[in-house]
């Protein structure tokens, strides 16, 4: 019984093993079918982005998208694969500006094929980057030599929207769509440029000195001003202890008279006591220049008889001067 049982067992392993290489017999030729059909080209993927154009024994035959697609080996083929990604082509135009400057100008033109006509793109057109290039040069050196130099940095956006409504018009036809073009480099002569530089030093030298002027005639004018009210501050000072002087003498004045001293003799003590404070403040002074002055008493007198000859000399003028301004009038 338990021979009979161990058979059986035997039996299904081996079953099971047939079973099991008989599946990985499968999967191997299927893996060897997929790669012969492959070989032989009886399908391939296209990525995304990407437009495959099938001919059928030289014509044309479809447009095929992304995704995984069949064909008929050696009857269909696959003619290119255009990319309907954006792209970008830079071409560099040298030309002349009004003002007689060559400049160099970096145009770059991004552009991408529309999806709906890409058979006008592969089969009307047999190089835009050519076509492309060959529009770029005919409207930049149409439009350069308009402008003078500096204007063409200033109207770099006009020269671009110029060069992108050309190339749109043209190009749309064909199946290519401009999306933008930019003017992204001017590159004038070395020499110029050199010109250029020295031209703007020298602009920025001018105006450097003339803050600089500015800034020293407002230092000169604050400076006078300044002096200006230092002297009127110190003239009004001048002023002010002369009035405080002539309080001071008509004080003294009145005090002598109160006494019975009259006012001439008043006058001639002050002028006297003055005389001989002045003597004695200069000779406190520690400073070695010497000054001679007169210091007897009949010099006293002399300066107040001088005074009072001013006095009434200046006095007699300012009478005569009244009375010639009452006549005039």
């Amino acid at each position: 019984m338990e021979e009979g049982e161990n058979f059986v067992i035997l039996r299904k392993t081996a079953m099971n093993i047939f079973e099991l290489l008989d599946t990985f017999s499968w999967i191997f030729y299927v893996v060897i079918g997929i790669f012969l059909l492959r070989f032989l080209g009886l399908f391939f993927t296209v990525k995304q982005q990407t437009a495959v154009i099938m001919e059928r024994f030289g014509k044309f035959r479809d447009i095929r998208h992304a995704g995984f697609q069949f064909k008929i080996p050696i009857v269909d083929k696959i003619a290119a694969r255009l990319s309907l990604k954006i792209q970008q082509l830079d071409v560099v135009v040298e030309t002349k500006t009004q003002d007689d400057v060559f400049v160099k100008l970096k145009i770059s033109v991004q552009y991408v094929v529309i999806k709906d006509k890409v058979y006008e793109a592969f089969y009307q057109l047999d190089n835009p980057y050519t076509q492309i290039t060959s529009y770029v040069f005919d409207v930049v050196r149409a439009e350069v030599p308009k402008l003078k130099l500096d204007y063409v940095f200033e109207k770099k956006d006009d020269i671009a929207v110029a060069v992108k409504g050309e190339l749109q018009g043209a190009m749309n036809d064909y199946g290519y769509d401009i999306v933008k073009t930019l003017v992204t480099d001017i590159d004038p002569d070395e020499q110029v440029k050199q010109a250029m530089n020295r031209i703007n030093a020298a602009e920025r030298a001018k105006v450097a000195a003339q803050y600089e002027g500015d800034a020293q005639r407002i230092l000169t004018v604050e400076k006078a001003k300044a002096e200006a009210e230092s002297k009127r501050l110190q003239g009004q000072g001048t002023a002010n202890q002369r009035r405080e002087i002539a309080k001071g003498l008509e004080e003294s004045v009145n005090v002598l008279n109160k006494v019975g001293i009259n006012s001439q003799e008043a006058s001639a003590l002050i002028v006297v006591t003055q005389h001989y404070d002045t003597l004695q403040a200069m000779g406190t002074l520690g400073k070695s220049n010497l000054i001679l002055l007169p210091n007897s008493p009949q010099a006293a007198g002399e300066m107040l008889n001088n005074m009072i000859a001013s006095f009434v000399t200046a006095n007699h003028i300012g009478n005569e001067m009244e009375k010639k301004k009452e006549q005039d009038e």
